[in-house]
C-alpha cells in the first residue's frame, strides 16, 4: 500500500474515533512533510464529519489556519472561501497575507471581496498594490497615505498570534492635567463610530468602552468621564490613528481578531465621523489627513496599573470647542 494510502487509513481511523489529539499530531506531521494535499484532505474530512455527529471542527479549523499560513499560494487559496476560517484566531485574509504577496494569490482567487481584503492587508504590510481588477470592499485607498502611521502588525505562528499594541508615549511626554465636568454634546457620529470600533471588546469579550463628547477641553472631557485628574501626553495624528486601528483590528482579550484591514477602516471611519463626513463616504484621503492634523490628540493616563487591552485617547477640536474622551479596557 502506498504511503498516501496508509496516511489516509490513519486519517479515516482518527476521524472515526473523533480523536482530536491524534488529528492534531497528523496535522503537525503533514505540515512538517509539506503534504499540503494531504492536509487539505484532512480539513475536508474533519469538516464533513459534523454530518455524522463528530465535532471535529477544531481540527478542521487548525488545518485551514496552517494551510493559509504556511502552504504555497495554490494550496493556501483553497481555504479562502466563505465556509472557511469562521473559528480561526484571526481572519484568514490576514493570516494568508503574512507570507503571501498579492501577485502570488491573484492567479488562484477570483476578483472578489476576499482578494480585496487581502490587498488591503498587504498594503498595510507595505506592499505596493496594483488596484487593477480589485474589488474595494472598504472604499479605502490600496496604498498607505503620507499622513498614516506604520500600523501595528500581527504575527501569526503555530503557537498563536502576537499582536502588540503601538508604543506608549515615554514618561517625559506626560503632563498633569485637571478639568471639570463639562456639558455633554449629543453626538450621533463619533460616539457610535468609536463603539463600533470597539465592538469585539464589549460584545465578544469582557471589555468596557466609555466615550463622551463635551463642550470644552481635553481635561474637561476626562472629568466628564469621572477622571478629574490625569496625565496627558500629546500624540501625533499618526500615533492617534495607529491606536484606533490597533483597537479596531483587535478582538480584545477574548474576542476574535478582525484584522488590520478592518482596523484601518475603523480608524478612517472615526476620522470621518470627527469631520461629520460619514454621509459622504468615501472621503477624500487628503482632506481626511488635513482634518487629522487640525485636531489635537492625547494619550491619557490616570496612573493606574495596566490591565491588558487599553485605548485611552482624548481628541480635541479647538476650533469648534469640542473634545472627545475614550476609555476602553479589556482585562486578561
Amino acid at each position: 500500500m502506498s504511503g498516501e494510502g496508509v496516511a489516509d487509513d490513519d486519517l479515516d481511523e482518527l476521524v472515526h474515533r473523533a480523536d482530536l489529539d491524534g488529528l492534531v499530531r497528523l496535522i503537525d506531521a503533514r505540515c512538517s512533510s509539506r503534504d499540503w494535499e494531504g492536509l487539505l484532505r484532512l480539513r475536508d474530512r474533519t469538516r464533513s464529519a459534523v454530518l455524522t455527529g463528530r465535532q471535529l471542527w477544531p481540527a478542521a479549523t487548525l488545518a485551514e489556519y496552517r494551510l493559509a499560513l504556511w502552504a504555497p499560494s495554490e494550496w493556501a487559496a483553497t481555504v479562502l472561501d466563505e465556509e472557511s476560517g469562521r473559528f480561526t484566531i484571526g481572519p484568514l485574509t490576514e493570516v494568508v497575507a503574512q507570507h503571501h504577496d498579492l501577485s502570488s494569490l491573484r492567479a488562484h482567487l477570483p476578483a472578489g471581496p476576499r482578494l480585496g481584503f487581502i490587498a488591503h492587508e498587504r498594503a498595510v504590510r507595505g506592499e505596493i498594490v496594483d488596484p487593477d481588477g480589485l474589488i474595494d470592499v472598504l472604499d479605502l485607498p490600496f496604498e498607505l497615505q503620507p499622513w498614516e502611521p506604520a500600523y501595528a502588525i500581527a504575527t501569526y505562528s503555530d503557537d498563536g498570534i502576537d499582536a502588540p499594541s503601538p508604543e506608549l508615549p515615554a514618561a517625559d511626554r506626560f503632563v498633569a492635567a485637571s478639568g471639570t465636568p463639562a456639558p455633554e454634546v449629543d453626538d450621533d457620529q463619533v460616539i457610535p463610530a468609536v463603539r463600533q470600533l470597539l465592538e469585539p471588546w464589549t460584545a465578544s469579550s469582557n471589555g468596557r468602552a466609555d466615550v463622551v463628547c463635551v463642550e470644552g477641553a481635553a481635561a474637561d472631557a476626562l472629568a466628564t468621564l469621572g477622571i478629574p485628574r490625569a496625565r496627558l501626553a500629546v500624540l501625533t495624528p499618526a500615533e492617534g490613528l495607529a491606536w484606533l486601528a490597533w483597537a479596531g483590528a483587535s478582538g480584545g482579550a477574548h474576542g476574535r481578531r478582525r484584522g488590520n484591514a478592518i482596523g484601518r477602516f475603523g480608524a478612517w471611519w472615526v476620522l470621518a465621523a470627527l469631520a461629520d463626513a460619514t454621509d459622504d463616504w468615501p472621503v477624500d484621503p487628503d482632506e481626511l489627513g488635513e482634518l487629522a492634523a487640525d485636531l489635537t490628540w492625547y494619550w491619557w493616563d490616570a496612573d493606574e496599573p495596566r490591565l491588558g487591552w487599553e485605548l485611552q485617547l482624548v481628541i480635541e477640536d479647538a476650533v469648534d470647542g469640542l473634545a472627545w474622551a475614550i476609555s476602553a479596557r479589556d482585562a486578561h
